[in-house]
């Protein structure tokens, strides 16, 4: 059990560093020796751990995953609002996801599982957003259910925009003209899609605050 603990604490750790090799250096600059000199490991040595870079990649994701997780039940439209503007604070985990995503669309990528596991679950987790906001109907007339892949897709859509053409895509701003379109702001879940100037702007410490939890 010791040797499991420790085994445990070692990938935490690895992790951690490869976080940090992503956020300085980009996608491609994460090489694996870089990770490995971080953590006093030889490649070899932090092979034993994460066989490849891309299992190494996607351990990270997973991990980003469950740091950025809120709660089931208590993500809320500005918080969506406030997780982009994070983000916009973290190019090269961005980049890292968006390389990844778009490598994970061919048959036997070893993140292919990772992103199809995950898209059910934030399809699901955005519609319970939507009828939590506006109740079984947006003010356009879509279900919750039809208009979550559409956010899915706009959030995705301007992460690859942005890490483009990062000096002309606001991608926050993006975002929030995007929630606006949905009458976000002043909903108040009776279908009725009020919406109020304003309404999308966050407080990002609060919201680093939740991600450090």
């Amino acid at each position: 059990m010791a040797a499991r603990a420790r085994s445990e604490e070692r990938r935490a750790e690895i992790l951690r560093a490869a976080f940090e090799v992503i956020a300085e250096r980009g996608y491609r600059g994460a090489s694996l020796g870089a990770v490995a000199e971080r953590v006093g490991l030889t490649q070899q040595g932090l092979l034993h751990y994460f066989p490849t870079k891309e299992a190494l990649l996607v351990a990270v994701l997973e991990a980003r995953d469950q740091w950025d997780a809120v709660p089931r039940g208590e993500w809320r439209l500005d918080l969506l609002g406030s997780l982009v503007e994070y983000n916009a604070m973290r190019p090269g985990v961005v980049q890292t996801f968006s390389a990844l995503l778009g490598e994970s669309v061919t048959d036997g990528h070893p993140a292919r599982e990772f992103f199809t596991t995950r898209y059910g679950a934030v399809r699901e987790n955005f519609a319970a957003v939507l009828r939590s906001e506006y109740g079984d109907r947006l003010p356009g007339g879509l279900t919750p259910e039809a208009a979550a892949p559409l956010m899915v897709a706009v959030m995705d859509g301007l992460q690859y925009q942005w890490l483009l053409a990062p000096d002309t895509v606001d991608m926050p701003g993006a975002f929030r003209d995007f929630l606006r379109l949905l009458g976000a702001g002043g909903g108040s879940g009776d279908g009725s899609g009020g919406a109020s100037e304003g309404g999308d702007d966050l407080d990002l410490d609060q919201r680093a605050g939740r991600d450090e939890t």
